[in-house]
C-alpha cells in the first residue's frame, strides 16, 4: 500500500513553516500558514510547546524533505541509501540525488510554479530529455542533458505566457534555462548552496 501524502498546507503547517509545495500561493496572502501558523487538528493552536529530542529533530527533518519533495518513504530511503554508498560527502550526494529528479529539473527550470505541477506535466508526457519523451518524474537527468517542451505541450493550459515569465525568473547555477526554446540544459551535478534543510541530521536518522 503507497503512503498517504496529506493535505499541501497542512504539510506546512506541521513543518512550522512554508514548504513553498503550492507554488505562488504560498508567497500570497491566501496562504493558510499566514493565519493558521500552528499545527493542524483540532488542537493545534494550544498545544504545549515541549523540548524536541535529537532524534525527534532528525525525524522532523527528515519528514520535511519528504514532503518539499513530494516521496514516500521507500523513496526517500532508497535515496539516502544510494547517498551513503557512494564515495564523497554523503550530505552533497544526497542532494545530487533529490534535485536531479526530472520533476525537480522542470520545477528548478522554471517550466512550473511547484514540484506538484512539474510532477503532473511530466507525468503527461509534456516533456523529452534529449528529444525523447520522458513521463517518468523520478528519471534522473545528468550532466549535459537537454529537458523541453514538447511542441505539442505549447499550447496546453499553463503554458501560455511562458517564455516571458522564464526571461524574468531565476534559476541554479546548474541549469542553463533558454526562454526561446522553452528548454533547459544540466550544466553539472546539481547543488544547493544554501539548503533550508540539513542533509547531515537525516543521514543520521537513517544510520540509526
Amino acid at each position: 500500500m503507497s503512503e498517504k501524502i496529506n493535505s499541501k498546507c497542512a504539510q506546512c503547517r506541521r513543518a512550522g513553516e512554508k514548504l513553498m509545495l503550492k507554488g505562488e500561493k504560498c508567497l500570497s496572502p491566501k496562504c493558510p500558514m499566514n493565519k493558521r501558523n500552528y499545527p493542524p487538528g483540532m488542537h493545534g493552536p494550544n498545544q504545549k510547546r515541549t523540548k524536541m529530542s535529537g532524534y525527534g529533530r532528525q525525524l522532523k527533518e527528515k519528514q520535511k524533505v519528504k514532503r518539499v519533495y513530494g516521496l514516500i518513504e521507500r523513496q526517500f530511503a532508497n535515496y539516502v541509501a544510494e547517498a551513503s554508498n557512494k564515495v564523497g560527502d554523503t550530505s552533497k550526494l544526497l542532494i545530487a540525488c533529490l534535485e536531479s529528479r526530472l520533476d525537480n529539473v522542470v520545477f528548478r527550470a522554471g517550466f512550473a510554479k511547484s514540484r506538484l505541477t512539474a510532477r503532473q506535466l511530466v507525468t503527461h508526457g509534456h516533456f523529452t530529455v534529449n528529444g525523447r519523451k520522458v513521463d517518468i518524474p523520478s528519471y534522473r537527468v545528468k550532466s549535459g542533458d537537454v529537458v523541453a517542451i514538447k511542441e505539442l505541450a505549447k499550447n496546453k493550459k499553463g503554458m501560455q505566457g511562458l517564455e516571458e515569465r522564464l526571461a524574468k525568473a531565476e534559476y541554479p547555477s546548474w541549469i542553463s534555462t533558454d526562454a526561446k526554446t522553452l528548454s533547459a540544459k544540466v550544466l553539472n551535478a546539481p547543488v544547493l548552496e544554501n539548503p533550508n534543510f540539513n542533509p547531515a541530521s537525516i543521514i543520521e536518522f537513517y544510520s540509526r
